[in-house]
C-alpha cells in the first residue's frame, strides 16, 4: 500500500504559532518610505506558514525520509557510477583548516591545501598515465568544455584551428559530448559501431581528415565494452593530426590496471563525484579535474598549483593558458575528499575498487542473462546494459514498466533508454560497494519481474504500488513544472493511473 499522502507546510500552519521568538528591536524605527520604495512593498502580508518548532522539523525530516539515496539503498544508475561516500571523507574535509580556508587567502598562508591540491594533481597525473593536471572545473561537463578548449588552443598555435572544426563522437555516448562540443564552437561528427560493441575503425578512417580537431572517446564504453582496437583508434586520429580525448565517467573499472595515457590519450577528465567517491546528486558538488600530456601543459588553465622547493604556490604567469574557467581554483572541499580516497587505498586499493566493479557487473550480467536479452553478450567492464525489447514485444511491457515496479523492491531504477543505440535500454552499474546479498536481492527482483511480465503485464504497467506518489506524468512535469507550495495552491489534476 502507498505510504499515506504528507501534509504540505501549508496544511500543518495554525494561527499564532511561532518556532521563535524575536526581541523588541533596540533601535530606532524608520520610516518605510526610508527604507523601501513604495512600489518594490507587498499589499499584503506574505501569508507565511505557521509552526512551532517540532511540528517544523518533522516536517522536514519526514521529507528527507521520502529521498532515496546511495545511503538508503542499492542505486544501480548506469553510467552515475552511485558507489558509497566513505565518512572519513567527510572528517578530513570538515578539519578546521580545510573548512575555515578562505579562497582569498595568501597562498603562504594556505600551504597544507595547497599541498594537498599538488598532491592530488600528481596521483591523478600517475593514475592517467599523463604528465599535468588541473583541477578548477567544476563538474564532469565543465572537464569536458576544459579539454576542448585546450585542444583548441593547441590547434591554434599550430595554425589550424580554421580547418580543425569537427571532433569525432562514437553512437553511444554520453549525450554531454555532444553538448560540449557545441559550445566549444564544434561541428560533431558521429561515429558508428561494429557488431562487438566498438569504434567502426572503417568509419573512423573514412571520418578523420585534416578537419578533425579529436575523437572524444569513453572506454570502457557507455555499453559497458572495453575497446578492444583502442591502439588502432588512437593511431589513425594521431596520423590524422587530432587529439583523443578521454570521458572520465566510466574510469572506475580500469583505476590501477591501465591507464588512459598508455592507450594514447592526450586529454582525460576524471568526475571525482563518480570514480573517487566525492558526493554525488542533488545539483553538486562536483569536481572535473583534468589531466594532459606535456606537449598540451602549457594551456592548462592559469593559476596552476606548483611546488618550488618544499613550498607551494599559485603560478599565473602562464602566457600559452586557457585562462581561469573556475572562480579561485575549484572545489576545494571536493578535492580534499578524493585526495583522502586515494591516500585511504592506495595504489593497490585503487586497483582492487576497479576489479570488485567488474566482478559485481558481471555477476549481475550473468544472473540476468537468459531472462532479458544482452544486447552485446561478452564480458562487461563496470555496467552493462539489458534490454526490454523482448518484454515490450511479447507483453506489452517496456524499461520504463520494469524500473517503476523496481521501486516496489527498493531499488532505485537503473538508467532507462540510454544509450540511445539499443532499444528499451536497461543501463545497469552496480558498483564495487555493494554485497553479493544485495546483488542477490536485486537480481530475484529483476527475474520476478520477467514473471510478472507474463503473468499480469498491468502490474507492470501501473507501478509503482508502494511509493508515496503514484506514476506520474513525467511529460507534462517538465513542461509545467510546479516546484514550490503556496498557501492557497491551485488544484490538481487528476492522476494518469
Amino acid at each position: 500500500m502507498p505510504e499515506p499522502t504528507l501534509p504540505t507546510i501549508f496544511e500543518r500552519s495554525q494561527p499564532g504559532r511561532r518556532s521563535a521568538r524575536l526581541p523588541a528591536p533596540d533601535v530606532p524605527e524608520r520610516p518605510l518610505d526610508d527604507l523601501l520604495p513604495a512600489e518594490l512593498r507587498r499589499a499584503d502580508a506574505p501569508g507565511l506558514p505557521e509552526l512551532a518548532e517540532p511540528e517544523l522539523v518533522r516536517h522536514f525530516t519526514a521529507l528527507s525520509h521520502r529521498n532515496f539515496a546511495i545511503d538508503i539503498g542499492f542505486y544501480p544508475l548506469g553510467s552515475c557510477t552511485m558507489k558509497h561516500n566513505p565518512r572519513i571523507n567527510e572528517r578530513t574535509a570538515a578539519l578546521p583548516g580545510f573548512r575555515w580556508l578562505h579562497p582569498l587567502q595568501r597562498p603562504e598562508r594556505a600551504q597544507g591545501m595547497l599541498q594537498l591540491m599538488w598532491e592530488l594533481g600528481e596521483m591523478l597525473a600517475e593514475v592517467a598515465g599523463l604528465s599535468a593536471t588541473t583541477l578548477q572545473p567544476a563538474a564532469g561537463a565543465h572537464g569536458e568544455l576544459t579539454g576542448l578548449l585546450i585542444a583548441r588552443a593547441y590547434h591554434t598555435e599550430r595554425g589550424e584551428d580554421g580547418t580543425r572544426r569537427k571532433v569525432l563522437i562514437p553512437d553511444s555516448a554520453h549525450g554531454t559530448n555532444p553538448a560540449t562540443v557545441t559550445i566549444a564552437g564544434y561541428e560533431v561528427v558521429r561515429l558508428g559501431q561494429n557488431a562487438d560493441g566498438g569504434v567502426d575503425l572503417d568509419d573512423l578512417r573514412a571520418k578523420a581528415d585534416a578537419s578533425t580537431a579529436c575523437l572524444m572517446l569513453t572506454n570502457p564504453s557507455t555499453i559497458g565494452l572495453f575497446e578492444r582496437d583502442i591502439v588502432e583508434v588512437a593511431r589513425i586520429v594521431h596520423e590524422a593530426g587530432g587529439l583523443l580525448y578521454y570521458d572520465g565517467a566510466n574510469l572506475n573499472p580500469i583505476m590501477g590496471i591501465c591507464r588512459p595515457g598508455d592507450m594514447g590519450f592526450d586529454i582525460v577528465h576524471f568526475n571525482l563525484h563518480k570514480s573517487f567517491s566525492t558526493p554525488h546528486g542533488g545539483g553538486g558538488p562536483g569536481a572535473g579535474a583534468v589531466a594532459v600530456t606535456d606537449r598540451l601543459e602549457p594551456y592548462l588553465p592559469r593559476p596552476v598549483v606548483a611546488r618550488d622547493g618544499d613550498r607551494y604556490l599559485l603560478d599565473d604567469d602562464r602566457p600559452r593558458s586557457i585562462g581561469k574557467i573556475r572562480s579561485f581554483y575549484g572545489n576545494a572541499g571536493v578535492a580534499v575528499r578524493a585526495y583522502t580516497y586515494m591516500r585511504t587505498l592506495g595504489p593497490d586499493g585503487l586497483r582492487e575498487v576497479s576489479e570488485n566493479a567488474v566482478l559485481n557487473a558481471n555477476y549481475l550480467r550473468s544472473r540476468l542473462r537468459g531472462a532479458y536479452e544482452l544486447p552485446f553478450d561478452r564480458t562487461c567492464m563496470h555496467e552493462f546494459v539489458l534490454s526490454a525489447r523482448e518484454l515490450k514485444r511479447r507483453h506489452g511491457v517496456r524499461a520504463l514498466d520494469v524500473a517503476k515496479r523496481l521501486m516496489d523492491f527498493g531499488f532505485h531504477p537503473p538508467t532507462i533508454y540510454f544509450p540511445l543505440v539499443i532499444e528499451e535500454a536497461l543501463m545497469i552499474e552496480p558498483t564495487e560497494t555493494e554485497a553479493i546479498e544485495t546483488l542477490d536481492a536485486f537480481a530475484e527482483a529483476m527475474l520476478q519481474i520477467v514473471a510478472e511480465a507474463g503473468e499480469d503485464p498491468a502490474r507492470l504497467q501501473n507501478a509503482p504500488w508502494s511509493t508515496p506518489v503514484r506514476r506520474l506524468d513525467e511529460a507534462r512535469a517538465v513542461k509545467e513544472p510546479r516546484l514550490r507550495a503556496t498557501a492557497t495552491p491551485e488544484p490538481m489534476a487528476a492522476p494518469t493511473s
